[in-house]
């Protein structure tokens, strides 16, 4: 608007077309706290003729509001651009969704919660504007330069033109009764987790067998992700090798890896947790044989590229409801990797995708998650109606993982107990048996495994970047390829 108003001289009313003609907002979060905004006072100081524009937009459009809904000044002051109090701030997602033609998310489940929660009063002004585009990774990084093992036998199998038409992948469910190509795809990942172990060992000075189940969880550190489910489950499996209450239990190693805001102090602690944890369980002659816990520093993509053709089970765990898509899930399966799962973002359609039966499914959904919050969540009576989760807490309280420091980890401890945000307690039971069931399926059923693992490939062509990058061209863009020949 600046430019085309003050620059080209162009009207008001002929540059605001444009704009709303031009830009398109793709929302990737359901958190309020992503959704940005920046104090009044700043943007004046820093940008005193944007704000002037933006003072502009919003007042015309409170009047299209006012005229809309007439008295409702609740739903106005939702609407406004401009947030009153109880310090002003600029809304940058409403001046999105006011200064565009369409609002897409990036997995169904988000799309539909971006609507019914996020941006409701806009979806509920402008119900044209809203629609999804599922997110998607491309193959060639993801597959062909990460696991090029994995790619030749995907190409021995199918031939060549899979990387650009991942569709194709369905061409392998045609080999899953052959015996040859099972065990060429197991001596595969076989070959990915030598590797993986290999750089382990050089960069931690930690050696982990690669026989055993590889169990990872590698993503941004938040809380809604729930990394810290994942170490309670490693903490209750530590307890059981203790007092010998487990018996028969399958080697497993937990690889991690995560980055946290420089000022997100909670999420840092969780860091903290799970290598304090590591380096007692790593540690412990009782256990290290066991159970071994990777936190693989620097995370980035160049370390992905080494992960995910090793994963065999993919941690997607995060509460229903809150994780946007998420692209690990994608990236692992496409690997071969087997999902354990809550039913959010993209791992609803993944499910839904590779079968059931492929997928190890705990948890409550998006909306028993919201008719639980609505009737009162009280994490307490979880603690204390559960003995297991309980002596979990309770080591981590007592300072077992801290050199008996039994203040550095009462945070998240009192904070679990007294009000769990993001109902980890709630979920801990279901999460705790079907991740053993997983294990026990890696150990007991291995053929039964390969199998799972190729059908995870060869039905999730679906989430490749070339058919997003399509449907935002047909849906949104309204473009066209152009021939380069």
């Amino acid at each position: 608007m600046r430019i085309l108003v003050d620059l080209h001289d162009l009207s008001w009313e002929r540059a605001w077309e444009i704009c709303r003609r031009v830009f398109a907002y793709t929302c990737h979060t359901l958190l309020p706290e992503a959704l940005e905004t920046w104090p009044v006072a700043l943007f004046e100081r820093l940008l005193p003729r944007h704000l002037e524009i933006v003072y502009e937009i919003n007042a015309r459009f409170l009047q299209e509001v006012h005229t809309q809904y007439p008295g409702d000044e609740e739903r106005v002051a939702r609407l406004s651009i401009i947030q009153e109090g109880p310090e002003r701030r600029v809304r940058m997602a409403n001046l999105a969704a006011v200064g565009c033609f369409s609002v897409n998310g990036v997995a169904p489940l988000q799309s539909r919660l971006l609507a019914e929660l996020t941006l409701r009063d806009f979806a509920e002004l402008w119900p044209h504007k809203f629609q999804n585009i599922t997110n998607g990774v491309t193959p060639r990084r993801f597959m062909r330069i990460a696991n090029p093992l994995m790619s030749e036998v995907i190409t021995e199998a199918i031939g060549d033109g899979w990387l650009n038409d991942l569709d194709r992948l369905k061409e392998l469910e045609a080999h899953i009764e052959d015996e040859g190509f099972r065990q060429r795809w197991r001596e595969v990942k076989e070959q990915n987790k030598t590797s993986l172990a290999k750089y382990i060992s050089t960069t931690l000075s930690l050696e982990i067998n690669p026989d055993s189940l590889f169990d990872i969880m590698v993503k941004r550190l938040h809380e809604y992700k729930r990394q810290l489910l994942k170490v309670l489950h490693i903490v209750m499996l530590y307890n059981g090798i203790k007092s010998n209450t487990i018996k028969d239990i399958s080697p497993r190693t937990f690889i991690f890896g995560a980055k946290a805001a420089p000022a997100y102090v909670r999420a840092k602690l969780i860091i903290k947790l799970i290598n304090n944890v590591a380096q007692v369980v790593n540690h412990d002659p009782e256990a290290h044989d066991l159970l071994k816990i990777a936190f693989i520093p620097n995370y980035n993509v160049t370390q992905a590229e080494k992960i995910y053709p090793a994963g065999d089970l993919s941690e997607q765990i995060s509460l229903a409801g809150k994780e946007a898509s998420g692209t690990s899930n994608m990236k692992f399966a496409l690997n071969g990797a087997l999902t354990i799962g809550t039913l959010d973002g993209a791992n609803i359609d993944i499910r839904d995708r590779v079968g059931a039966e492929n997928f190890f499914l705990f948890g409550l959904n998006a909306d028993e998650v919201l008719a639980w919050k609505e009737k009162g969540y009280h994490p307490q009576e979880i603690y204390k109606s559960n003995e297991g989760l309980r002596q979990v807490l309770d080591a981590i309280g007592s300072g077992a993982f801290s050199s008996g420091d039994k203040e550095l980890f009462k945070p998240i401890v009192d904070d679990l107990i007294q009000h769990d945000q993001y109902m980890l307690l709630a979920d801990y039971a279901s999460y705790i048996e079907l991740s053993e069931q997983a294990a026990a399926a890696f150990v007991t059923q291995p053929d039964s495994w390969t199998r799972s693992s190729i059908l995870n490939v060869t039905r999730c062509g679906y989430f490749s970047s070339d058919r997003a990058v399509r449907e935002y061209c047909d849906n949104i863009w309204k473009t066209k390829p152009i021939s380069l020949e």
